[in-house]
């Protein structure tokens, strides 16, 4: 790589090339009162980038809540933290690794779980979960089955060598995301609260230790590469793409965690070397605290030759943690990491001005305010148009049910909704052995060991729903996180997410993300649930397709004693069977239209957040007064696929009679529950909820009778077919 010089720069415009605009380009010029060097222009283009500054999306970020009684820490650290009572916290956020999963799947995947795992840790927390977010296009596609093969092979490596549990997710399958597939990674890990740790650089004199892997040239231009629209030339840049090592990442874990537990007087405070590499971490770390930096990268441990300062900075290399240790303890700093075969190096100071200055070879390669490259950043609010789909006038699609079990076992063996066993059978979710409820219910529980209690998370996107209705699809997919954690006997805490997006500069795509985040947020109010952490992925376009709006949501819920914990299968024979909820014609979005029509259209159907709310707590009561065996939430394929999913795990027939059309088996109204009691405890019951009795468990036949239909399917030969129904579309 050629260091043009500051003019060179200016003249061929090499700063548009890394992300920067005109506009940008001229206010750093203003900031430094001069113009900026090779290394300064690609500090500033990395920093200022959307992955980094979130330009475009911050002035909607302020909409979400992102405080509450039990919060700990919101945004703006490397993750959210949760008091879950007893001097313990939960703490999660979620990551995409979009763009480098295109390129290199096994890769791009592994190493967004390493990122995001790191997050956890450099808050003190000990990592106990992994959960995804996957998007993919059709299976009719050997690139597509290519891509989903090793995502899964990444995910599943890095977690199982590192020894985290991958407990949950979520795939789902549609022509937007064939060029540009989604990777969207959550981690969960439990903290004493006395160890939480803050990415924070005080202290004149104190000493910034670089930690872990050696730094080399991948991922170079990772931040600003995934803030850009991707086409057919990008798909090959794979040097922006990171290699992972999980090996190395658990022994710079176990030595991070370490210190935070037993030299925790040293420490003032630790960050992973993410998105722009070392530039982020230690810019991040000086303006948090108020404070400049002086950092010699001669010292920065190198597994490259000749490496300029720009690559050094801009790297982002795996598997590696920034430290501020407290001058005078170097020794013991270098010490402890050499027990864990990682390496420690002391490449620079903390300044007590606001001066970031960088060193090479006895020169000053860089000298800018700390706050211009963190904090000054341009914020845009870009032009906002409504989509003309949005207004259309509605189809009234009404699906076909003539052959209503036929219809109903062609939608159990759709992608979407078949089982995802094919897929998380390659993911160890048991190690650590806290696992309660494995993959395949509504959300994951996790034990908290030493207590009565368990952790509930999930992750859910409803991108069809945002397609028609982004502002109610916003709503639904903080809905539907929540009513998964209710189901499993948790009360919702809190929220993280990934908002993947098209460009914002189309103002159609800008609209669906104003009006995404504002549906969220007016959930996140209603459930009570505070965004505490997550990230912005924009630019998921595909030779200027874009993907459909996919806010992904990670939620986690407190079970606050084991005895609450519920999952989806019937239990036993002879319980009684209700629906709690109304159904309605509702079919816009949903998987029948999809499968029937191969499209989506139309308006959305109507949601409403009061219900939902109510409906949740209905069953939170049921639960909690020990009413239940079993609790599903209604979801894609509706009342049917919610029924037959029930049958599944214990091959436990039902006999369902209802008062409706067949169609409406296969409608997608929201705030839906299916739930089974035992017989003895109806009156109760049903004195609490109001619910309608619809049948009872029992034989071994899937038997529903509708006002104009039955179907009358042998569960075992069902279930075969949702089982098996991914594995062999895979291949």
């Amino acid at each position: 790589m050629i260091e043009l010089q500051p003019r060179e720069i200016e003249e061929q415009k090499l700063y548009q090339q890394w992300g920067l605009s005109e506009a940008e380009f001229d206010k750093v010029q203003e900031l430094l009162g001069r113009l900026p060097n090779f290394t300064e222009t690609g500090l500033f283009a990395a920093m200022w980038s959307e992955h980094c500054a979130y330009k475009n999306s911050k002035p909607l970020l302020k909409q979400f809540p992102t405080t509450g009684k039990n919060i700990l820490q919101g945004p703006g650290e490397g993750a959210g933290i949760i008091d879950i009572g007893d001097g313990q916290a939960v703490v999660f956020k979620a990551e995409s690794h979009n763009h480098p999963t295109a390129v290199e799947p096994y890769q791009g995947a592994a190493t967004g779980v390493g990122g995001i795992i790191r997050d956890i840790f450099s808050m003190g927390a000990r990592p106990i979960a992994m959960l995804d977010s996957l998007h993919f296009g059709p299976l009719d596609n050997d690139h597509t089955k290519y891509l989903i093969d090793q995502t899964v092979a990444g995910i599943g490596d890095y977690g199982n060598c590192i020894g985290i549990p991958t407990v949950g997710g979520e795939m789902t399958f549609e022509d937007v995301y064939q060029g540009n597939p989604l990777m969207n990674g959550m981690c969960v890990g439990l903290l004493d609260s006395v160890q939480q740790q803050k990415g924070a650089a005080a202290g004149a004199g104190n000493l910034i230790f670089y930690v872990g892997a050696k730094t080399g040239r991948d991922g170079i231009q990772g931040a600003i590469f995934a803030s850009a629209e991707f086409n057919d030339e990008q798909e090959s840049q794979r040097s922006a793409v990171q290699v992972g090592d999980p090996f190395a990442e658990k022994m710079v874990m176990e030595a991070c965690l370490d210190l935070i537990e037993n030299h925790a007087d040293i420490l003032v405070g630790i960050q992973d070397m993410g998105a722009a590499g070392l530039v982020s971490s230690s810019a991040e770390m000086g303006a948090k605290a108020g404070f400049g930096m002086d950092l010699n990268l001669d010292l920065v441990p190198q597994r490259e030759a000749d490496m300029i300062p720009y690559e050094l900075m801009l790297s982002e290399s795996q598997e590696r943690m920034l430290l501020c240790i407290k001058k005078g303890h170097a020794d013991e700093v270098i010490e402890l990491f050499n027990q864990y075969e990682t390496e420690a190096v002391e490449i620079g100071t903390v300044r007590d001005d606001q001066q970031y200055i960088l060193h090479q070879h006895d020169e000053v390669v860089a000298n800018v305010d700390v706050k211009a490259l963190v904090d000054e950043a341009p914020v845009y609010r870009k032009p906002s148009s409504r989509p003309a789909r949005l207004d259309k006038e509605s189809t009234g699609f009404e699906p076909d049910t003539s052959k209503v079990a036929e219809v109903l076992m062609d939608l159990l063996q759709q992608p979407a909704i078949a089982s995802k066993e094919s897929v998380y059978h390659r993911y160890d979710s048991q190690v650590q052995t806290n696992t309660v409820v494995l993959p395949g219910s509504d959300a994951a529980v996790i034990r908290v060991r030493n207590t009565d209690k368990a952790l509930a998370m999930t992750t859910d996107a409803n991108p069809r729903y945002l397609f028609l209705d982004p502002h109610k699809g916003g709503q639904i997919a903080v809905a539907e996180a929540a009513r998964n954690i209710v189901a499993s006997g948790g009360m919702p805490l809190g929220i993280t997410d990934c908002l993947n997006f098209g460009s914002p500069e189309d103002p159609e795509i800008y609209y669906e993300l104003e009006q995404a985040t504002k549906g969220m947020s007016e959930a996140c109010r209603q459930f009570e649930t505070p965004v505490i952490s997550g990230n912005v992925s924009l630019y998921n376009e595909f030779n200027g397709q874009a993907i459909y709006p996919t806010p992904m949501v990670g939620m986690v819920g407190l079970i606050e004693s084991m005895d609450y914990v519920t999952t989806q299968s019937f239990k036993q024979h002879g319980d009684l069977v209700y629906l709690v909820g109304e159904t309605k014609a509702d079919f816009n979005g949903t998987e029948i239209q999809k499968m029937q029509m191969g499209q989506i259209e139309g308006q959305l159907f109507d949601f409403d957040l009061a219900t939902e709310a109510a409906n949740q707590q209905l069953i939170q009561e049921a639960i909690r007064a020990g009413l239940v065996n079993s609790v599903h939430d209604l979801a894609e394929g509706g009342l049917a696929v919610a029924i037959a999913e029930s049958t599944f795990d214990n091959e436990i027939g039902v006999d369902i009679k209802l008062d409706m059309p067949a169609s409406w088996l296969f409608s997608e109204t929201q705030s839906r529950f299916i739930v089974s009691v035992s017989s003895e405890l109806q009156a109760d019951f049903e004195q609490l909820t109001g619910a309608k009795l619809i049948g009872t468990t029992g034989g071994q036949h899937l038997a529903i009778q509708t006002n104009n239909s039955k179907i009358n399917l042998d569960v075992t030969t069902a279930k075969k077919a949702w089982k098996e129904a991914l594995a062999w579309q895979m291949k």
